[in-house]
């Protein structure tokens, strides 16, 4: 079946970085455009970034675009976000998502990322 499963949150001081990983399954991972999502502690979902499936096309958000790098591995089915500069307010759960079509597909279980002194 398929499986998305994030990793790499924890607790960081602002100013850090941090890397997070999806590690995909079960299905054909190369052939997919990704995306990473994430949601802080009150509020709704809030798109990050895509990469295409040949990982040459990326999208991202205005908000994350100078500090964050999504890229993927196709050999290894694992899709990565670097986040450097780490502000509070990235404090969030976040998540990778496949693309179908125009819509999410499967999502993974999210890895907390807490900003904070």
């Amino acid at each position: 079946q398929v499986q998305l499963v994030e990793s790499g949150g924890g607790l960081v001081q602002p100013g850090g970085s941090l890397r997070l990983s999806c590690a995909a399954s079960g299905f054909s991972f190369s052939g997919y455009t990704m995306s990473w999502v994430r949601q802080a502690p009150g509020k709704g979902l809030e798109w990050v970034g895509d990469i295409y499936s040949g990982g040459t096309r990326l999208y991202y958000a205005d908000s994350v675009k100078s500090r964050f790098t999504i890229s993927r591995d196709n050999a290894k089915n694992t899709l990565n976000l670097q986040i450097n500069s780490l502000k509070p307010e990235d404090t969030a759960v976040y998540y990778c998502a496949q693309i179908v079509g125009s819509w999410y597909g499967y999502w993974g279980q999210g890895t907390q990322v807490t900003v904070s002194s």
